[in-house]
């Protein structure tokens, strides 16, 4: 349990609807923009004063209330779209890399992303490029048993979103720990890989504020998953990011997602039980089947509702959930894989 710092910010996320714009300290103001089609609401993006005008943590999906709503975000905080000079991109997903493009073209602001994820951009949403994306994860999600009824379905089940992004290759490579030179701010790049291979963080020491995008949020925690753009292991590089976060020394964490909060190590803390929990389910889910592919696996674990009325995308994300966490077990040698179509798991 963290402590909200903004209660007005806590209920709106828990009564279902979206919260106002704030100036959450002096130079930051928090703007919630609308997320269609999703159970996360809105993606806050964190507008942070510069002497001649705005840099943004993150920017929202594409569609035309997105725009409008940053816009009028940025009015609320006395800016306009032009004035902003540079969108820090915490990761490549839509909701937070989807507008990015339409900001540059109305602005002429740079765009920043970590080189693991600037790799990805044009497999992920060129549409020249798309198919072959598309074909390795109907390959993958073949090798974890999916039913061939459902396997297309689910291999193309992102592209309903795709339309939401405006493709844009970054200005700005950040890596990790490079203070970003924004006047005024000491503000420096934290890479914390996992949900996806290049996520940033961002903190200010001198504030002691964490912009920690999707990494560490207050209430649930975020997808990761094994597929095609993923490394091998990815559930060990976000294990292994939240143990670096958890150092900083921070008396607020700013997500891009839900509501702020105040106690990092204690939230980090929990995160991690969680993934020892689901990774000893799994365990046990093998103990007791024997060999299962995983597919057969994540039907057979534990989720917020019960697997005949979770959609297809939601599905895909499970399965691939359910990969990363097979994949940490058998790095640890605690399950092993027998090769095949489909791979097979099981205990040693």
């Amino acid at each position: 349990m963290v402590t909200p710092s903004n209660a007005a910010q806590r209920e709106a996320w828990v009564g279902g609807t979206i919260p106002g714009v704030e100036r959450v300290r002096p130079g930051v103001w928090s703007v919630p923009v609308p997320i269609p089609i999703n159970p996360l609401r809105y993606v806050l993006v964190y507008v942070l004063e510069l002497p001649d005008g705005v840099a943004i943590i993150d920017a929202g999906w594409n569609t035309d209330e997105a725009y409008d709503a940053l816009v009028a975000g940025l009015g609320v905080a006395g800016y306009a779209i032009t004035d902003v000079k540079g969108v820090l991109v915490t990761h490549i997903h839509p909701d937070h890399y989807g507008l990015a493009g339409r900001v540059r073209e109305m602005s002429g602001a740079w765009i920043a992303l970590h080189p693991a994820d600037a790799r990805l951009v044009r497999e992920r949403y060129d549409d020249a490029a798309i198919d072959s994306l598309v074909q390795r994860e109907r390959s993958l999600l073949q090798r974890c048993g999916v039913p061939e009824l459902t396997l297309d379905e689910l291999a193309g089940a992102s592209m309903m979103i795709r339309h939401m992004v405006s493709m844009a290759r970054p200005d700005r490579l950040v890596e990790d720990g490079e203070e970003l030179g924004l006047p005024g701010w000491d503000l420096r790049a934290v890479w914390t890989p996992g949900h996806s291979p290049g996520h940033l963080c961002f903190v200010s020491p001198e504030r002691k504020v964490l912009f920690s995008g999707d990494h560490v949020l207050a209430k649930i925690t975020p997808i990761v998953a094994v597929h095609p753009q993923s490394g091998p292991n990815p559930l060990a590089d976000y294990l292994d990011s939240l143990a670096a976060v958890r150092k900083l020394d921070v008396d607020e964490v700013l997500p891009a997602h839900e509501f702020r909060f105040l106690e990092l190590a204690e939230r980090v803390d929990t995160v991690m039980a969680h993934h020892d929990e689901r990774l000893a389910e799994i365990e046990r889910v093998l103990g007791a089947a024997g060999a299962s592919s995983c597919w057969e696996v994540a039907t057979r674990l534990t989720w917020s509702r019960p697997w005949e009325t979770i959609p297809p995308f939601m599905r895909r994300s499970a399965n691939n959930e359910t990969l990363a966490h097979l994949a940490w077990l058998e790095a640890k040698g605690r399950v092993v894989r027998q090769a095949g179509q489909p791979d097979l798991w099981l205990k040693p």
